[in-house]
């Protein structure tokens, strides 16, 4: 029997490496809170889809957002994104998007909701191609800290999230699911890291497609509100 289960843990090993692989994932982010109801955020991504070695794959984005109660954040962001395909660039994205979080607390669990609706532009220069897309998304993420009731300097806290995708005019609308499990660190009142792992299932009528991302983040929090009470930001793999 254990022989057996030694050989059905080999095959199903092997059959994962010869049909997909790991691909990295590399976030920066600063969230910089210069009004007790407003805050700017940007974010800058390396990928590497195909290799993880290598980024075939990059974003920079970022915008406005507002706090509209201590639990409520409506957000407005902008970005430009690339692919490369055998180190040539094949399509470049320019994206606007609205955004809307609501947090909720049980104890030292929280609870984040987050809706997003976004339009983008795309363009492919080896074939001179233009299209566009909508795209609505919804995440619940959950976050809890390990070694302390709230996230401050020191803490350790664990994250897991759920996120869907849903597109028009493309088909099929049900286009991307992602679930995240990682834990973070808090290593001073500005500093921040967090690393997981991030499959993400592409919907696409060519094809279903898993990708399986390591994602590593450093998250830079300033706060010159002058608030008795500092939070924190982890925007998480986005």
């Amino acid at each position: 029997m254990k022989r057996l289960l030694g050989l059905g843990l080999l095959l199903g090993i092997s059959f994962f490496k010869a049909q997909e692989h790991v691909s990295s994932f590399n976030a920066l982010t600063l969230t910089y809170k210069f009004h007790p109801k407003f805050f700017l955020y940007a974010e800058g991504q390396l990928r590497g889809n195909e290799d993880y070695t290598y980024p075939d794959y990059y974003e920079i984005k970022g915008g406005i957002g507002y706090n509209l109660t201590k639990n409520h954040k409506p957000f407005v962001g902008l970005g430009r994104y690339v692919n490369y395909k055998d180190h040539k660039l094949s399509r470049e994205e320019f994206r606007v998007w609205l955004q809307d979080v609501i947090d909720l607390k049980k104890g030292i669990v929280k609870f984040e909701n987050r809706f997003r609706v976004e339009k983008s532009w795309f363009y492919e220069p080896q074939t001179d191609k233009t299209s566009q897309r909508m795209r609505y998304r919804y995440r619940l993420n959950v976050s809890v800290p390990l070694n302390a009731k709230t996230i401050k300097k020191g803490t350790v806290f664990a994250n897991v999230y759920d996120e869907v995708f849903v597109v028009t005019p493309m088909k099929p609308s049900f286009a991307r699911n992602r679930v995240y499990g990682g834990f973070g660190y808090q290593i001073d009142e500005h500093f921040g890291v967090l690393a997981g792992y991030l499959w993400q299932r592409e919907f696409e009528a060519k094809g279903n497609k898993n990708l399986h991302f390591v994602y590593l983040a450093l998250n830079i929090n300033i706060d010159d509100t002058d608030h008795h009470v500092k939070t924190y930001d982890f925007p998480g793999a986005d």
